[in-house]
């Protein structure tokens, strides 16, 4: 029984990335508002400059959107950045223990991978905090695109360091990678992490206007992103093979729904890819062509969501560590698909159903679909504040709160 002031975080682990990476994510669900709802004509992305026009010029329902959207990008740009400084702290010492050395010697050496993760969704969030609260930031975003190329190409070299570990040790050795413990999705997290790597990669590719920037940010996006599926494929494959003759492992349940956030992401790294193939080289698509593309990809998330709801349920996941005395850093990846879908369903609907013409902008149709993605947002909001309360919050003297 653990001390009764301490915290299930003080026992460490590396999933605990996932905790800043839900708030990065959230961070972003609230950019969308601005992204999609702000006009800003002379850039692909809304900018400070277009955000205060528009809530000087807007409406008392643009303006009461606004300012929900900024101070939930503050407010949980913060908690990412507070999280990961945390975790980078924590793995720091957890690196020098026993505990450490037995993790890189079994199949959880992969949550090391929420590390890179975890780092290239700050920096995506970084951007979003410069792009919402720095004036005159887009004079001089062409010389950052190269620094943000670096830093993730720079993350994407620590992503695929340790996955090369990894796979070096398990397919050079030999018998040291049990597949009975490989029941669920948790071998998908080295190609969410590359995922992430590449959309961050992509984004110079659908802001910049510099032919060289635009190429190299699609060589890098499209190489990583490749791989990045390539994994998520064959590991997908290795562990449903090992859930059907074992079933899913309890704890691990939640990342059966790692596929939906995977598939966010490299959603929108194709969509960044598109726009830079059609401003800088030419390229021009259909109108309905991001309509089909969205659409499929909302199409097998939500056969993943289905799928990894029905276990969760059967397993009575929630009683045992939501609401139970069990705690579990990897209940983190329940925030992952609630947040990826309120992202999709923003860009299913502005660039699939309104760039189709099927839908009218701020129409009826248009908010009740937006409603859902606010939802799916709402939803991990409380979540995130419900998981962060059982997990970092001391307990009161003389009551345990039982960590595992």
């Amino acid at each position: 029984m653990p001390e009764t002031n301490q915290r299930p975080a003080d026992t460490y682990s590396p999933l605990y990335f996932l905790a800043s990476l839900g708030a990065g994510g959230l961070a972003v669900t609230f950019f969308m508002y601005l992204m999609f709802w702000v006009p800003h004509p002379d850039q692909p992305v809304p900018i400070f400059e277009d955000i205060m026009a528009a809530f000087q010029s807007g409406g008392l329902p643009l303006q009461a959107a606004i300012l929900v959207a900024v101070t939930g990008i503050a407010g949980f740009a913060f908690l990412n950045i507070k999280l990961l400084i945390w975790n980078l702290r924590q793995l720091s010492v957890f690196s020098k223990t026993e505990k450490f050395d037995k993790l890189v010697n079994s199949n959880a050496e992969t949550t090391l991978l929420a590390m890179p993760l975890a780092l290239a969704m700050t920096v995506n969030a970084m951007f979003i905090l410069g792009l919402v609260f720095v004036p005159g930031l887009w004079t001089v975003v062409e010389y950052l695109f190269p620094m943000a190329l670096i830093a993730f190409a720079l993350i994407g070299w620590i992503a695929f360091r340790r996955i090369g570990a990894f796979l070096g040790r398990v397919l050079s050795e030999g018998g040291v990678f049990d597949v009975t413990a490989n029941n669920s999705f948790a071998q998908l997290l080295p190609a969410f992490a590359l995922s992430m790597v590449a959309v961050g990669l992509a984004a110079p590719a659908a802001m910049s206007t510099a032919p060289l920037t635009v190429g190299i940010s699609l060589i890098l996006s499209i190489t990583v992103g490749t791989i990045a599926a390539l994994y998520a494929v064959v590991a997908a494959v290795v562990a449903f093979n090992s859930m059907l003759h074992h079933g899913t492992a309890k704890e691990s349940a939640p990342t059966l729904m790692v596929v939906v956030p995977i598939l966010t992401v490299l959603g929108i790294m194709m969509l960044r890819q598109n726009h830079g193939l059609h401003t800088t080289f030419e390229t021009h698509g259909g109108t309905a062509d991001n309509l089909m593309m969205t659409t499929a990809i909302l199409a097998v998330q939500g056969v993943f969501l289905a799928l990894g709801l029905l276990v969760l349920r059967r397993q009575k996941y929630a009683d045992a560590y939501l609401r139970g005395d069990g705690n579990s850093p990897g209940a983190y990846a329940l925030v992952c698909p609630g947040v990826a879908l309120s992202v999709m369903t923003h860009f299913w609907i502005n660039k699939g159903l309104v760039g189709a013409g099927m839908i009218a902008k701020f129409g009826v149709a248009y908010w009740a679909f937006s409603g859902v993605a606010i939802a799916f947002q709402v939803a991990m909001i409380a979540l995130v504040f419900h998981l962060n309360r059982r997990h970092f919050r001391r307990p009161v003297a003389g009551h345990a709160v039982p960590a595992e």
